[in-house]
C-alpha cells in the first residue's frame, strides 16, 4: 500500500509542476499564492500521514501565507 501512496504523490507533484508552467503571466503575488498552496498541501499530507483533510488544510494555510508575504501596497 505504501507504494501506491508514493506513486500518487509523485503523480500529484508532477502534475503540479506541469501546471506551474502555465503561470508565466501571473503576478508575483498570484505565483506565491499558488506555490504556497502546493507546498502547504505536501506538508499537510506528510504531517497527517496522507489525510485528505490535512492536505486541504495545508494547501489553504500555505496559500494564505504565500499570498500575504507579497502583499501589494
Amino acid at each position: 500500500m505504501k507504494t501506491i501512496k508514493q506513486i500518487a504523490m509523485t503523480v500529484t507533484l508532477a502534475g503540479a509542476a506541469l501546471a506551474m508552467t502555465g503561470c508565466a503571466d501571473m503576478s508575483r503575488q498570484d505565483r506565491n499564492t499558488a506555490v504556497g498552496a502546493g507546498v502547504g498541501a505536501v506538508a499537510g499530507s506528510v504531517l497527517t500521514g496522507g489525510s485528505a483533510i490535512g492536505t486541504v488544510g495545508g494547501a489553504a494555510v500555505g496559500g494564505v501565507i504565500g499570498n500575504q508575504t507579497t502583499k501589494t501596497h
